[in-house]
């Protein structure tokens, strides 16, 4: 049997395009359980409050929630556990040294299989102040009203 191609996105993230400038964006590997990928790709994952850190030179996603898969009775692990991510060494310590600056974090942006495989998209990103929120908000109502008129017509 032939191995899928392509890229299938299962999830985004969409509240950290609300709540952050994305400056940069990386692919990773994901770290998973036989069951936990089975459960991704019946598509019962959740990204909202996920966010990833950097530990003694390895790079791990946090409060990424990943339900148990039905038929994985004893395999299941927990939803919430902490997952190692899959990344060169050097792109590691160039995001280190990124993230210390002052209001820089690394957020899981979307998940998704790129042949047969579970990839995570994540950001290097800028927090937004609430005046920027609200002008993102404004331009997004504005396309939506030209949109809306133009579809009328």
């Amino acid at each position: 049997m032939p191995k899928a191609q392509g890229v299938k996105q299962v999830a985004s993230n969409r509240k950290a395009f609300h709540d952050y400038f994305v400056l940069e964006r990386y692919e990773a590997g994901i770290e998973l359980s036989g069951t936990e990928v089975k459960s991704i790709r019946a598509g019962t994952l959740n990204l909202k409050d996920a966010f990833c850190t950097i530990k003694n030179g390895e790079l791990f996603v946090r409060g990424m929630h990943i339900s148990p898969y039905e038929k994985g009775n004893i395999f299941n692990r927990d939803p919430d556990r902490t997952r190692r991510l899959l990344m060169h060494k050097s792109e590691i310590r160039r995001l280190n040294a990124r993230v210390m600056q002052e209001g820089i974090a690394l957020i899981p942006l979307s998940v998704y299989f790129k042949d047969s495989r579970v990839k995570l998209e994540i950001g290097l990103c800028k927090g937004k102040k609430l005046y920027d929120k609200r002008e993102t908000d404004a331009k997004r109502q504005a396309a939506r009203d030209m949109e809306r008129t133009l579809k009328n017509y």
